[in-house]
């Protein structure tokens, strides 16, 4: 059937019958009177027919009654877009207080995984009772738990009286309750239902907001309910018991239904009252501490238009159940939806129309102006009865009416539209948090599990239907199954407490898994320390061969000052692709052109005469290219390789790395053999003046742009740094006068051992598969290459332990630096949903669930974490030195830094600074970014060497 004017014309079958009791036939386009089924003027469809019936005026008021209550699919769509701004006002720290609805995080961080175990104790606080269960789970899924609970009535008084007398009593049931079971178990875990509105700041701390539900108990509010029940427990000698968790029923529902291996992320409960709850992303929870995974949002909805916000669909009937409410002008919504008020909205309605002789005519009214004399029970039992009016009649003859046939059919009529717009208002509510949930998890398509419970969605299959048929049209990117919850209150909370005591003892095992590499204070100050004495040991002529810091001086005399003027060429190898560039440094700036030549594996491999040849030949082809030929320009080499540097000119290769291997090489200057190619292929423009490593390049290539640049740091595939040092402390080299740049190679830090309590299990595991075990050490806890080889250790541990992926089997895990270190980068950029994370492990194999995936993001950060402090401990010891070896209080000094997992990490570069002000407090330390050191670093080098040549930078002779 097609809709007509925004109808929703599926309820014209729904409801069956016209104003006047007429049926209706099946060439009725729309509904008569169905909630969502307006004209362009507002009036119902079938409005005109009402006038004309046989029943004259007397149906004209029960019209407008009828459409005071209808509310279009335009209106719902308006509501559901007012909750979505209300939720979200809630959820931000600077709008909270003034939200009407509240957003509460209640720190249920997980749902149940089915592997949740043991014995449990609940307490539910009711409206006239309180209920005490034993619950055993058998870590079946769930599916079988053994209960026994028994109910003690709440006498009145004790409602309406101090709160440390409710508070006894619900602690004397428990005792009761106890000694009736025998039981050895030395600890208790009790979870408590306590249905009222409360602020919590943990799963087991949580202060009452405000009493509802007919309880009025003298000093609670403000306060910590759980210490208040904890204390009335050790009254009663209960040491054993133990309060774990505090929660609504709402929350409740949710967990009853995540069951069977079947995650539920959203629960509504329209009972007496209403709410909802839902698993939101914690960090779009700003009143909650949590920053990452998910957290359950108690939203409290049932306040929501307690700020007028709901104002223009209240009709005459709500306004007086309000007025006539223990609390007038709250809970507004609820007072809409929750079945403590549909029967006192369809007797204020029936009493207006008794008023106006359009119902009851002949009958004693007088019975309806009586509070509470419909309960909504007897409003459901009058819709659900479509066959006839029999029921109605004798529902309504029970208060003493005497109702027509006519009159049954109208108040069947305005008892369907009154809890069908409670349905309708439902949906709208239940589409904003499903849309939410949509929009924050940056998804397409939302498919998710809603527990549902409560005397309306239990009692009245009507009520479910248009409650699941309107979702889908108001949340149509969502695909939602709703599930009826069994027994939320009980069962729920025990699972509630189950999920809490199995997620604190993972969280037990997870933190001794994580523990050796959570490095404190103190261990970083002996970082330093360490560091420190190496760095002394490397600079003595008697100690460098014993120093696992080498200290290799580079005879870099100077950084640039800005005189520096000319063209250069540099050569920058360090690795399969090489680069050749010439750089032109002028008054205004530095202009660069560059060329990448690729090396062939067969000449990385083969002898190193055919190496330098081939070089030689990228370097002349870029000359001709540039027009450079006829030109004599000084050369500045990068040479990323192991070298004990004689000189600015000349370095020793001590070995090859990076799968190079060629012959006659190691051991011999390679500046040597560069000219010595060069001469062989004839090339008589080049004239190499300096040969430096990425580390002083980058230094260098910062130090142009700021004059304080005297560190140059490398955190990438590998990590060292360098900095200026006084000539007087350099042992290994002649002179006392001026300074020397240092290039430390501190990747070998703790090559001799000075580290081995650092380095943990999953560290030694790496070390030993690599191509160099025992060398590089501290490289291999800081450097892009081998991060993500520590994290994919520590997975397979946790997973052994059966806390990630279910215990079960990874084979791709296995694999070899099949977890890269850029993996860790993005896992850990702020605001990626866990949902991308997933999709990220799901890439590798690995079947993760939210809090698998929230665990590897916290074994990413750990590892991340280590490295950055442990590079911010080793620069700590350079930033010191230096300002001891200047005699300064306060040490203002510029780091060039270069290398992707500096600059490529989200929080890596942070973790670095906040550390390194931290240790270093007496020295304040600038951070640029090198644009092109390795490349352009060289050519300054050559510079700087070069400063007061003539015009055309050659050196003086």
């Amino acid at each position: 059937m097609a809709i007509v004017g925004h109808g929703w014309p599926i309820y014209s079958r729904l409801l069956g019958r016209d104003c006047s009791g007429r049926t209706l036939q099946s060439d009725d386009a729309v509904d008569a009177t169905a909630p969502w089924s307006r004209d362009a003027e507002g009036r119902s469809p079938a409005s005109h027919q009402l006038g004309h019936q046989n029943d004259g005026p007397t149906c004209v008021p029960v019209q407008e009654a009828l459409l005071s209550l209808t509310m279009s699919l335009e209106t719902l769509w308006s509501v559901k877009d007012r909750m979505l701004q209300a939720m979200r006002k809630g959820l931000n720290s600077r709008t909270h207080a003034q939200a009407t609805v509240r957003m509460l995080p209640t720190y249920i961080c997980s749902t149940p995984n089915g592997t949740e175990k043991g014995d449990l104790l609940v307490v539910e606080l009711c409206q006239s009772h309180v209920r005490t269960l034993w619950v055993t789970f058998l870590g079946d899924g769930n599916q079988s738990p053994h209960m026994m609970q028994k109910i003690f009535d709440l006498p009145r008084d004790i409602m309406q009286g101090k709160g440390e007398a409710l508070f006894d009593f619900i602690a004397q049931c428990v005792r009761h309750f106890l000694a009736g079971i025998s039981s050895s178990q030395h600890r208790l875990p009790l979870g408590f239902v306590f249905p009222f509105s409360c602020r919590h700041t943990r799963l087991d701390k949580a202060e009452l907001l405000s009493w509802s539900k007919g309880f009025s108990c003298s000093d609670v509010e403000g306060k910590d309910v759980v210490q208040l029940l904890q204390s009335a427990i050790n009254k009663q000698k209960l040491c054993n018991v133990d309060v774990v968790a505090l929660m609504n029923d709402t929350v409740g529902t949710m967990m009853t239904c995540s069951m069977g291996g079947k995650p539920c992320e959203v629960a509504l409960v329209v009972d007496t009252g209403t709410n909802s709850c839902f698993m939101a992303e914690a960090q779009q929870v700003e009143m909650a501490e949590e920053t990452s995974g998910q957290i359950c949002v108690n939203t409290e909805w049932g306040y929501f238009g307690d700020d007028g916000t709901l104002i223009d669909i209240l009709t005459p009937y709500d306004q007086r159940v309000d007025q006539e409410s223990s609390n007038p002008g709250e809970k507004r919504f609820e007072k809409l939806v929750g079945s403590l008020y549909l029967g006192e909205i369809v007797r204020h309605v029936l009493t207006a129309l008794a008023a106006e002789k359009a119902l009851f005519i002949g009958s004693n009214t007088a019975v309806l102006r009586t509070k509470d004399v419909l309960k909504t029970q007897q409003v459901l039992e009058i819709i659900s009865n479509e066959a006839g009016v029999t029921n109605t009649r004798k529902i309504l003859g029970a208060l003493g009416l005497q109702p027509s046939e006519q009159d049954c059919f109208r108040v069947h009529h305005i008892c369907r539209v009154v809890v069908s717009r409670a349905a309708g208002l439902c949906a709208a509510g239940l589409a904003a948090i499903l849309s939410h949930m949509c929009q924050s998890r940056q998804l397409k398509q939302l498919v998710v599990n809603v527990g549902v419970d409560g005397e309306l969605y239990r009692g009245h299959a009507r009520f479910r239907k248009i409650l699941q048929s309107l979702t889908e049209v108001l949340a149509p990117e969502c695909t939602a199954t709703l599930l009826s919850s069994v027994d939320g209150t009980g069962q729920g909370a025990a699972i509630v407490t189950a999920v809490a005591l199995r997620v604190a003892a993972q969280r037990h095992e997870v933190n001794q898994v994580l523990a050796p590499l959570r490095l404190s204070r103190a261990d970083l100050e002996r970082v330093q320390a360490l560091m420190r004495r190496e760095m002394e040991l490397g600079l003595g002529r008697e100690s460098n061969a014993n120093a696992s810091v080498r200290m290799l001086p580079t005879y870099v005399r100077g950084t640039p000052d800005g005189t520096e003027r000319g063209e250069f060429l540099a050569l920058d190898l360090g690795g399969t692709n090489f680069r050749v560039l010439v750089v032109r440094v002028a008054q205004d700036g530095i202009r660069v052109a560059n060329e990448i030549y690729v090396i062939p594996t067969t000449v990385m491999q083969g002898t190193g005469e055919a190496l330098f040849d081939h070089i030689i030949e990228c370097i002349m082809d870029f000359q001709l290219k540039q027009d450079l030929m006829e030109q004599v320009l000084p050369l500045g080499f990068t040479f990323s390789f192991p070298c004990q540097q004689l000189g600015l000119d000349k370095a020793v290769l001590l070995s090859w790395t990076k799968g190079f291997s060629a012959s006659g090489c190691v051991g011999q200057d390679v500046v040597q053999l560069l000219r010595e190619a060069a001469q062989h292929k004839q090339n008589l423009g080049l004239k190499v003046v300096a040969v430096v490593n990425d580390t002083v390049g980058t230094m260098m290539s910062c130090g142009y742009d700021d004059p304080k640049c005297e560190i140059g740091l490398i955190v990438g595939t590998g990590t060292n740094a360098c900095y200026m040092e006084e000539m007087r402390n350099v042992g290994t080299v002649e002179g006392e006068q001026g300074r020397m740049c240092i290039n430390m190679e501190w990747g070998a830090f703790g090559d001799n051992g000075c580290l081995d309590d650092i380095f943990t299990d999953f560290d030694r595991l790496v070390d030993e598969k690599t191509i160099n075990a025992g060398k590089q050490r501290f490289e291999k806890l800081i450097s892009g290459m081998y991060l993500g080889e520590i994290v994919r250790h520590i997975l397979l541990a946790l997973v052994e332990k059966q806390l990630l992926f279910g215990g079960k089997p990874c084979p791709k895990l296995q694999t070899r630096d099949i977890f890269q270190t850029k993996f860790l980068s993005t896992i850990e950029i702020d605001g990626l949903a866990l949902r991308q994370v997933r999709a990220i492990l799901q890439d590798l194999e690995l079947q993760a669930s939210f809090e698998d995936s929230m665990l590897v993001r916290e074994v990413c950060q750990t590892v991340s974490l280590r490295a950055a402090q442990l590079c911010a401990a080793g620069l700590a010891a350079v930033v010191e030195k230096m300002r001891e070896n200047q005699g300064l209080a306060q040490l203002a000094v510029t780091v060039g830094v270069d290398g992707t997992l500096y600059k490529m990490h989200p929080t890596f570069s942070q973790n670095l600074q906040q550390m390194l002000r931290d240790l270093a407090p007496n020295c304040t330390v600038t951070f640029l970014q090198s644009e092109d050191g390795s490349g352009k670093g060289a050519a300054l080098v050559a510079a700087v060497a070069c400063r007061g040549a003539d015009p055309r930078g050659q050196p003086p002779q």
